[in-house]
């Protein structure tokens, strides 16, 4: 279990519960989870995924458009050895992304790159491909691809590109030096999360009356805050993997807030850890952010700061990938009282009673007091 005393210093002092961030039927994704969390119904504003980390990255989708994500992957004998080719450095992507744009692209085809291994595909002239059965190559860890590969009406254009890949990056430089390095390769590409143009979302400003900021290493939550009109902050070290800079991105997200009313914190550590199946990576992760955030976060006078600390869904290491479960949460600071728990954990927030079952609202909960009780 990780050591976390500020979180559950924190804990004691104000409410604790679970909250639903993923609506019943919806995929309990991030860019769902975090929707919610950002205070907007997925129900009413989610149309996938690809396309807010499509807008994170500045990549237009024009009318009879589409993009999916595209992973870097590595697959061994025909089984899924790594979904992030063991988190290949962003630059080593990029390169490979833009030979697959030389030898894949077309004017209906082209690849843009991303952090790391994620990146989007985005075609033209075949809406048809959203209809296609994709899974995400998280959800496959050392399983047979061929069962996970698209289905469907629409999976013929993504099953050859993803075929063709393979040829492309055999013997490409990049995989030819992590090989010599003992590295995993990028062996192919994962075509998934299929999605078109969204719809607009109010400002957060227009929603909730404040100006905020976000501090992310993740297109897709870059996405989610372009999308309702949220500063992104640039902040040198903060990272989507597990070498995050966590002091750095407190004290960035501190001196936001000389300027803004809020400031969003993401994470991406504990997720990539549990992803991986990494439980002691993930116990670092977690206690890194009680250390060097929280801890930092707490030190700020009670009556000028107000907290909401949660995860935005729940990504266990023994299944390594996201379910529904509801998530614990913290709301700490003026107007919020003690609700009994003792530490941060799943248990406690169970124990308080506390239950929100329509995530989005934490959102105004945490703004307006009044509207918690």
């Amino acid at each position: 279990m990780a050591h976390t005393p500020n979180m559950d210093a924190i804990a004691k002092a104000g409410i604790v519960g679970l909250l639903s961030t993923v609506p019943p039927g919806m995929e309990p994704s991030s860019a769902c989870a975090c929707m919610s969390v950002l205070g907007y119904d997925p129900q009413v504003y989610y149309r996938g995924r690809s396309a807010i980390e499509a807008h994170g990255m500045g990549v237009p989708i024009n009318e009879g458009e589409v993009v999916f994500r595209c992973n870097l992957v590595a697959v061994l004998n025909g089984r899924m050895w790594s979904y992030s080719c063991g988190h290949i450095s962003t630059g080593e992507g990029q390169a490979i992304v833009a030979t697959l744009n030389e030898k894949l692209g077309s004017d209906e085809v082209h690849f843009y790159p991303g952090v790391s291994y994620r990146h989007i595909c985005k075609i033209k002239g075949r809406e048809d491909a959203l209809l296609a059965s994709c899974t995400p190559p998280h959800d496959i860890p050392d399983k047979p691809i061929a069962e996970f590969l698209p289905k469907g009406p629409g999976s013929d254009l993504l099953r050859e590109l993803m075929a063709r890949s393979e040829l492309v990056l055999r013997d490409h430089p990049v995989n030819v030096e992590r090989r010599a390095r003992g590295d995993i390769p990028a062996t192919m590409i994962w075509l998934f999360w299929g999605s078109g143009k969204i719809p607009d979302m109010p400002a957060f400003k227009e929603a909730y009356g404040l100006n905020a900021a976000m501090t992310s290493g993740v297109d897709i939550m870059r996405g989610l805050a372009r999308m309702t009109e949220v500063d992104v902050l640039d902040i040198p070290g903060v990272t989507g993997d597990l070498n995050n800079d966590y002091a750095a991105q407190a004290n960035g997200a501190l001196e936001a807030l000389m300027e803004h009313d809020m400031v969003v914190i993401h994470v991406e550590a504990t997720d990539e850890a549990a992803h991986a199946g990494l439980a002691k990576e993930k116990i670092e992760a977690i206690q890194r952010v009680d250390k060097e955030i929280m801890s930092l976060l707490r030190s700020w006078n009670r009556d000028a700061l107000r907290l909401l600390i949660l995860p935005d869904h729940s990504t266990p290491i023994d299944v390594q990938t996201h379910v529904a479960d509801p998530v614990p949460f913290i709301l700490w600071g003026p107007g919020f009282t003690a609700s009994g728990a003792k530490r941060f954990t799943e248990a406690e927030a169970k124990g308080t009673g506390v239950f929100i079952k329509e995530g989005y609202n934490i959102m105004g909960k945490l703004i307006e007091v009044k509207r918690w009780h």
